[in-house]
């Protein structure tokens, strides 16, 4: 499976890190060996002094595709989940300004949170306009809605697909709204979705 994530997908997102509204997804991957499942607690590593929360709703592909037409897009996922994006911003801040990739800083091990249960998006009150949250220490810190999203799940699959043939049990990370900051020791992360809490684990 693959774990294909969006960046710069809010429009306040990409104006507080300063980076240029795109006119087309930013496209970035995650190994395998990044999942973190099943609450299991996040240690830092000891290599970076800054990594930063990013909540994101998840798609989960359920269908073989390449070349999906947007019209068609809703066929190939029934159920959405939300996680965290975790990002060294120190070691991403570094290799941006040598123009190099951004694989260290955001593909390490555990760097790709996955809630243990996704839901229908048939559950859900609007498939359109899905809510989510992030808080930490019992504090929101993040909130987003799908239905602010530069580029939508249908655009987001179409898109994607142009370049990697989607398959069964792939995700699909679609970005996060503003608000992302660092992650510290002794830290509880609870991930709501449309009010549901969905994830619950320690910084380690």
């Amino acid at each position: 499976m693959k774990i294909i994530c969006v960046g710069r997908n809010y429009v306040a997102h990409a104006k507080e890190l300063n980076n240029d509204i795109p006119d087309e997804p930013v496209l970035f991957m995650k190994p395998d060996s990044a999942l973190l499942r099943n609450n299991d607690p996040f240690y830092i590593p000891e290599w970076s002094n800054e990594v930063h929360h990013e909540i994101e709703l998840i798609v989960r592909i359920k269908k073989l595709g390449k070349n999906i037409e947007k019209k068609f897009a809703y066929r190939y996922y029934g159920e959405i989940g939300i996680g965290i994006d975790f990002t060294a911003r120190d070691v991403q801040d570094a290799l941006k300004s040598k123009g190099l990739p951004w694989e260290k800083a955001k593909a390490f091990d555990h760097a790709a949170v996955v809630c243990p249960e996704f839901v229908s998006i048939d559950s859900l009150p609007d498939r359109n306009a899905v809510h989510f949250r992030l808080d930490i220490n019992g504090k929101t810190v993040q909130e987003g809605n799908s239905e602010l999203m530069i580029f939508q799940i249908d655009d987001i699959i179409s898109h994607v697909s142009k370049y990697f043939t989607l398959k069964i049990g792939d995700l699909i990370f679609t970005g996060t709204p503003s608000g992302v900051g660092p992650v510290h020791l002794g830290d509880r992360l609870e991930g709501y979705l449309e009010g549901v809490k969905k994830f619950d684990f320690w910084i380690k």
